[in-house]
Order: C-alpha cells, then structure tokens, then sequence
C-alpha cells in the first residue's frame, strides 16, 4: 500500500522479539456493538482516505456473522450494528447458515471477501463489494468441509489463486493448507499441497494443524505468508502465529518456514476469553516503502488485538530459521 499512513508504534526498547504487541490492546472490545458476545478474527483493508474491514461479530445467542465496519485511523473502527446482507452475485444460491472468520483483499476492480460459510457444513464462502454498503455473494468455493479459505492479492499465471485448509465438521483435529485456482471465481480446481503439519520433535507448536492466516504479500523473496499454528496440549488446542515464504509464480512451492513462531499466546487477553489461549492472524497493513507491517489477529476467540514488525527483519528471522 502507497501514500498512506498504517497503525504503527515503535518496538520497545526491552523487546527482542520480530512482531511486539500494541500497548494498547485489545483494540477491539467484545462488546463494541450492542449485540456482540465477541469480536475477533476479522479482516481489515485501506478504503479512500481510511480503512475498511469485516469483522466477525459473535452475538449473545452465539450465532456467528459478519459485519462491515470503518476507521480514520485503523485503530478505533465503527462497526455496523446489523450484519452483511448479500444480493446474488455470480449465483442465485446464497444459502448461508453461519458466517465467520473473513479475509478481504482488492482485485483489479473490487475487494473480494472470503469466509467460513456454513452451508450442510462448514466451507468457503465468497463475495465482493465495491463500497463497503452493498455486498454481492457467489458461489462457494469448495465442498464442505473447508476453513480459512485466503485469496492471494493479484491473478497467478492469469489464474485467481486461493488457499483453504480442507477439514471437518468439528473442531478440526488436523489440517493442512492447499492452493486452488479458478478462471473465474466461480470453479475451482488444481488443487495442490501446500505445507503439512509440522512433525512434533521439529516444531511441536505446529504439529496439530496450520491455516492461512492474512492476505499474502508480495516481496523481493515471493509471498510472505503469516499463518497459524496448533498444537494439542493437555489443556486443549494452543493457536500460535508462523511465518513463511512461498515462491511467487508458483506458490505451492515453501521456499522458507519458520521453525520457531514468532508469536504466541502470552498476554491474559490471550490466555483468557471464550477460547482461551488462541491468537489467530487474519488481516495485515503493510508499507514495503517504510519496511512497517500492522497485523490484526483475534484473542482468544473473543477481542482483536494489534502487532507491528519490520518487514525485512520478518522475512529474515523466516528465512534464517527455516526448516
């Protein structure tokens, strides 16, 4: 992103880690809109003179779904109080029993959303919007069961390309990222393996399950990938937050990953909640001109928290611990 300022604050002098928390968080507060029982794993991107985002809003019954929301600063956002309401875009079929966990990212003309869609099960929903007022939906991508379906911000090889973690229709106990892609946005296929998990004596926080995480972002080195890591300790799942690099023209290619997480669930926001010790990547600002990156993730499956890292000093903590 060009000429426009992201949310930023310096690292801390005491601090030797490569992304650091924002002193402030969380950011986003369960109860930020009447309804919400929490707000967390959302997507955020720069929308005219500001930032746009959908988020996902949990209400008091628990029913899951999206919401569009603005912000001058990318800090403190408006949300609306009424959830997304999709017209038919490329489908009349826009059966949806839940929404959650979108990702958002512009493409030649429009910002495409991608989201867990319950329909017979858990998949990818898509849609797109060219304002952030209306909102058109497609059709899904994938059979059930899929989640954390991650569109890449630009056509591969004259292609659309997306990743997705295939599952099933509980709370995952394994999962591993593929990439797909489509003519269209409409059928998918060449689908191909991506990364697996982790084996446990290399890197136990990954050994569960991984996901995409944020919009990839294209650098010198190919596409710089934050994704989540699982693993399954004795007091549940623990979500942690990798890097990794993916060739450029053919991203089903891991040219680095790192070994150690870069982050991982420390603060009580993270350790506390509806789901406790959960940090969960969903949406990043980047200026490649100021080397600054602002990821947005949720915690503990109940508030959006804020980090901030050096690009460069990401890309060579990744490349530097590979595995």
């Amino acid at each position: 992103m060009k000429n426009k300022l992201i949310p930023w604050q310096e690292k801390p002098e005491n601090s030797k880690e490569v992304l650091w928390r924002y002193s402030e968080n969380p950011i986003i507060d369960r109860y930020a809109i009447p309804t919400s029982n929490s707000i967390f794993n959302s997507a955020v991107v720069p929308f005219k003179d500001g930032y746009a985002g959908v988020f996902r809003c949990d209400n008091k019954a628990v029913q899951m779904n999206i919401f569009a929301g603005f912000s001058e600063n990318g800090i403190d956002w408006d949300i609306e109080h009424q959830p997304i309401s999709f017209a038919p875009g490329n489908t009349q079929m826009i059966d949806s029993d839940y929404k959650y966990d979108p990702r958002v990212t512009f493409i030649e003309d429009r910002y495409w959303i991608t989201w867990c869609n319950g329909y017979h099960g858990p998949t990818i929903g898509i849609g797109y919007t060219f304002d952030f007022k209306e909102f058109y939906q497609c059709e899904n991508a994938f059979l059930p069961f899929n989640r954390n379906g991650v569109l890449f911000p630009k056509k591969i090889n004259g292609k659309y390309a997306m990743l997705s973690r295939p599952s099933d229709n509980g709370h995952t106990p394994f999962g591993d990222i593929y990439i797909s892609y489509s003519p269209d946005m409409k059928y998918w296929g060449e689908h191909r393996c991506v990364m697996k998990v982790a084996p446990f004596e290399k890197s136990a926080w990954q050994c569960t399950k991984i996901g995409a995480g944020p919009v990839p972002i294209l650098t010198n080195e190919g596409w710089l990938l934050f994704y989540h890591g699982v693993i399954a300790t004795c007091n549940g799942f623990r979500y942690s937050i990798g890097a990794a690099l993916l060739d450029e023209n053919e991203p089903e290619k891991v040219k680095f990953r790192s070994q150690p997480y870069l982050m991982a669930p420390a603060e009580i926001y993270e350790l506390t909640g509806d789901v406790p010790n959960v940090i969960f990547p969903c949406a990043s600002l980047h200026s490649m001109e100021e080397d600054k990156l602002a990821l947005y993730y949720g915690a503990a499956d109940t508030v959006t928290g804020l980090a901030f890292g050096k690009i460069s000093e990401i890309i060579a903590f990744t490349k530097k611990n590979s595995f």
